[in-house]
Protein backbone atom coordinates (compact mmCIF):
# COMPACT_ATOMS: atom_id res chain seq x y z
CA UNK A 1 0.00 0.00 0.00
CA UNK A 2 1.19 3.51 -0.81
CA UNK A 3 1.06 6.11 1.94
CA UNK A 4 0.78 9.65 0.61
CA UNK A 5 1.85 12.32 3.11
CA UNK A 6 0.65 15.81 2.18
CA UNK A 7 2.48 18.53 4.05
CA UNK A 8 0.12 21.33 5.06
CA UNK A 9 1.20 24.83 6.07
CA UNK A 10 -0.29 28.30 6.30
CA UNK A 11 -1.22 29.84 2.91
CA UNK A 12 -1.04 26.44 1.18
CA UNK A 13 -1.90 26.90 -2.51
CA UNK A 14 -5.09 24.81 -2.73
CA UNK A 15 -5.22 24.42 -6.51
CA UNK A 16 -1.75 22.90 -6.78
CA UNK A 17 -2.81 19.75 -4.91
CA UNK A 18 -6.33 19.30 -6.26
CA UNK A 19 -5.71 16.97 -9.19
CA UNK A 20 -3.25 14.63 -7.51
CA UNK A 21 -4.91 14.28 -4.11
CA UNK A 22 -8.42 13.80 -5.50
CA UNK A 23 -7.35 11.01 -7.86
CA UNK A 24 -5.09 9.21 -5.39
CA UNK A 25 -7.63 9.43 -2.58
CA UNK A 26 -10.72 8.47 -4.60
CA UNK A 27 -9.09 5.78 -6.73
CA UNK A 28 -11.91 6.31 -9.21
CA UNK A 29 -9.71 5.69 -12.26
CA UNK A 30 -7.36 3.11 -10.75
CA UNK A 31 -6.58 0.01 -12.74
CA UNK A 32 -7.71 -3.39 -11.55
CA UNK A 33 -5.56 -4.68 -8.68
CA UNK A 34 -3.78 -1.31 -8.25
CA UNK A 35 -1.99 -0.76 -4.96
CA UNK A 36 -4.24 0.73 -2.32
CA UNK A 37 -3.49 4.30 -1.22
CA UNK A 38 -3.71 5.94 2.18
CA UNK A 39 -3.59 9.75 2.13
CA UNK A 40 -2.61 11.67 5.27
CA UNK A 41 -2.08 15.35 5.94
CA UNK A 42 1.01 16.07 8.02
CA UNK A 43 2.47 19.17 9.64
CA UNK A 44 4.81 20.42 12.35
CA UNK A 45 1.91 20.58 14.84
CA UNK A 46 -1.68 19.42 15.13
CA UNK A 47 -2.99 23.00 15.02
CA UNK A 48 -5.37 23.76 12.11
CA UNK A 49 -3.82 25.55 9.14
CA UNK A 50 -5.56 27.90 6.73
CA UNK A 51 -5.03 27.57 3.02
CA UNK A 52 -4.68 30.40 0.54
CA UNK A 53 -8.29 29.72 -0.46
CA UNK A 54 -9.52 30.10 3.11
CA UNK A 55 -10.05 26.42 3.89
CA UNK A 56 -9.18 25.03 7.31
CA UNK A 57 -7.17 21.78 7.46
CA UNK A 58 -6.46 19.84 10.65
CA UNK A 59 -3.32 17.71 10.16
CA UNK A 60 -3.74 13.95 10.57
CA UNK A 61 -0.25 13.39 11.91
CA UNK A 62 3.09 14.98 12.79
CA UNK A 63 6.40 14.88 10.94
CA UNK A 64 7.79 12.37 13.46
CA UNK A 65 4.94 10.00 12.56
CA UNK A 66 6.06 9.68 8.94
CA UNK A 67 7.26 6.23 7.90
CA UNK A 68 9.93 6.46 5.22
CA UNK A 69 10.10 3.54 2.78
CA UNK A 70 9.78 2.89 -0.95
CA UNK A 71 5.98 2.95 -0.78
CA UNK A 72 5.90 6.37 0.90
CA UNK A 73 5.21 9.58 -1.02
CA UNK A 74 5.74 13.10 0.32
CA UNK A 75 3.90 15.96 -1.42
CA UNK A 76 5.07 19.51 -0.75
CA UNK A 77 2.67 22.20 -2.03
CA UNK A 78 3.39 25.83 -2.70
CA UNK A 79 2.78 28.45 -0.01
CA UNK A 80 3.93 31.95 0.93
CA UNK A 81 5.30 30.74 4.27
CA UNK A 82 8.04 28.30 3.29
CA UNK A 83 10.75 30.65 4.61
CA UNK A 84 9.61 30.03 8.19
CA UNK A 85 12.38 28.00 9.96
CA UNK A 86 9.83 25.58 11.46
CA UNK A 87 9.47 23.97 8.04
CA UNK A 88 13.10 22.82 7.98
CA UNK A 89 12.07 19.56 9.68
CA UNK A 90 9.95 18.44 6.73
CA UNK A 91 12.72 19.30 4.28
CA UNK A 92 15.12 17.13 6.28
CA UNK A 93 12.49 14.42 6.03
CA UNK A 94 12.33 15.00 2.26
CA UNK A 95 16.08 14.37 2.14
CA UNK A 96 15.49 11.05 3.91
CA UNK A 97 12.81 10.19 1.37
CA UNK A 98 15.10 10.82 -1.58
CA UNK A 99 17.96 8.85 -0.02
CA UNK A 100 15.60 5.94 0.67
CA UNK A 101 14.19 5.89 -2.89
CA UNK A 102 10.84 7.11 -1.61
CA UNK A 103 9.03 9.66 -3.78
CA UNK A 104 8.99 13.43 -3.22
CA UNK A 105 6.76 15.79 -5.19
CA UNK A 106 7.37 19.53 -4.79
CA UNK A 107 5.62 22.39 -6.54
CA UNK A 108 6.03 26.16 -6.67
CA UNK A 109 7.41 27.63 -3.41
CA UNK A 110 8.28 24.19 -2.05
CA UNK A 111 11.06 23.98 -4.65
CA UNK A 112 12.76 26.94 -2.95
CA UNK A 113 12.74 25.05 0.34
CA UNK A 114 14.40 22.07 -1.38
CA UNK A 115 16.94 24.38 -3.03
CA UNK A 116 17.85 25.93 0.33
CA UNK A 117 18.69 22.45 1.61
CA UNK A 118 20.82 21.58 -1.43
CA UNK A 119 18.42 18.92 -2.66
CA UNK A 120 18.26 20.35 -6.20
CA UNK A 121 22.01 20.77 -6.68
CA UNK A 122 22.46 17.46 -8.52
CA UNK A 123 18.96 16.47 -9.63
CA UNK A 124 17.02 17.57 -12.70
CA UNK A 125 14.25 19.92 -11.59
CA UNK A 126 12.10 22.92 -12.44
CA UNK A 127 10.56 25.83 -10.57
CA UNK A 128 8.76 29.10 -11.27
CA UNK A 129 11.07 30.27 -14.06
CA UNK A 130 14.70 30.91 -14.85
CA UNK A 131 16.27 32.95 -12.05
CA UNK A 132 13.49 32.30 -9.53
CA UNK A 133 15.50 29.92 -7.36
CA UNK A 134 18.57 32.18 -7.42
CA UNK A 135 16.36 35.08 -6.32
CA UNK A 136 14.94 33.32 -3.28
CA UNK A 137 17.64 30.78 -2.43
CA UNK A 138 21.18 32.16 -2.08
CA UNK A 139 22.42 28.61 -1.39
CA UNK A 140 21.10 27.23 -4.71
CA UNK A 141 23.77 25.63 -6.92
CA UNK A 142 21.65 23.52 -9.26
CA UNK A 143 21.57 25.79 -12.31
CA UNK A 144 23.04 23.08 -14.56
CA UNK A 145 20.16 20.77 -13.66
CA UNK A 146 17.36 23.28 -14.14
CA UNK A 147 14.90 22.50 -16.95
CA UNK A 148 12.51 25.21 -18.07
CA UNK A 149 9.38 23.05 -18.26
CA UNK A 150 6.13 23.03 -16.23
CA UNK A 151 7.03 19.70 -14.61
CA UNK A 152 10.21 17.63 -14.42
CA UNK A 153 10.72 14.11 -13.05
CA UNK A 154 14.14 12.85 -12.00
CA UNK A 155 13.64 9.31 -10.71
CA UNK A 156 11.89 9.75 -7.34
CA UNK A 157 11.87 13.58 -7.34
CA UNK A 158 9.04 15.30 -9.25
CA UNK A 159 9.01 19.10 -9.32
CA UNK A 160 6.66 21.58 -10.97
CA UNK A 161 5.85 25.25 -11.29
CA UNK A 162 2.41 26.57 -10.24
CA UNK A 163 1.01 26.26 -13.77
CA UNK A 164 2.04 22.61 -13.95
CA UNK A 165 -0.23 21.09 -11.33
CA UNK A 166 -2.07 18.87 -13.83
CA UNK A 167 1.13 17.56 -15.38
CA UNK A 168 2.62 17.17 -11.88
CA UNK A 169 -0.34 14.98 -10.95
CA UNK A 170 0.08 12.97 -14.15
CA UNK A 171 3.75 12.30 -13.50
CA UNK A 172 3.16 11.33 -9.88
CA UNK A 173 0.34 8.96 -10.86
CA UNK A 174 2.50 7.50 -13.61
CA UNK A 175 5.40 7.01 -11.19
CA UNK A 176 3.14 5.11 -8.79
CA UNK A 177 1.66 2.99 -11.60
CA UNK A 178 -1.90 3.02 -10.27
CA UNK A 179 -3.53 3.92 -13.62
CA UNK A 180 -3.40 1.95 -16.84
CA UNK A 181 -1.24 3.86 -19.31
CA UNK A 182 -4.15 4.56 -21.68
CA UNK A 183 -6.37 5.66 -18.78
CA UNK A 184 -3.70 8.13 -17.70
CA UNK A 185 -3.25 9.53 -21.21
CA UNK A 186 -6.98 10.07 -21.76
CA UNK A 187 -7.35 11.48 -18.23
CA UNK A 188 -4.65 14.04 -18.92
CA UNK A 189 -6.03 14.78 -22.37
CA UNK A 190 -9.53 15.38 -21.04
CA UNK A 191 -8.52 17.67 -18.19
CA UNK A 192 -6.09 19.62 -20.35
CA UNK A 193 -8.39 20.06 -23.38
CA UNK A 194 -11.93 19.64 -22.08
CA UNK A 195 -12.89 17.60 -25.16
CA UNK A 196 -15.86 15.31 -24.55
CA UNK A 197 -14.36 12.62 -26.77
CA UNK A 198 -11.42 12.31 -24.40
CA UNK A 199 -13.78 11.78 -21.47
CA UNK A 200 -15.64 8.97 -23.21
CA UNK A 201 -12.34 7.40 -24.28
CA UNK A 202 -11.20 7.62 -20.66
CA UNK A 203 -14.30 5.83 -19.41
CA UNK A 204 -13.80 3.06 -21.97
CA UNK A 205 -10.41 2.22 -20.43
CA UNK A 206 -11.79 1.51 -16.97
CA UNK A 207 -12.25 -2.03 -15.67
CA UNK A 208 -15.86 -3.22 -15.51
CA UNK A 209 -17.57 -2.90 -12.12
CA UNK A 210 -17.47 -6.08 -10.03
CA UNK A 211 -20.44 -8.35 -10.59
CA UNK A 212 -22.78 -8.87 -7.66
Amino acid sequence: MFTIYVYVLETLADWELGYVTSELHSGRFFKKDAERVSLKTVSYSKKPIHTMGGLTVVPDCLIDDIAVNETSVLLLPGADTWNDPKHSAIIKKASEFLSSRATVGAICGATVALANFGLLDSRRHTSNGQGFLEMFSPAYKGQDYYIDEPCVADNNLITANPTGSLLWAKQIIEHLGVFQSDTLEFWYEYFSTGKAGSFFALMQTLPPPPSE
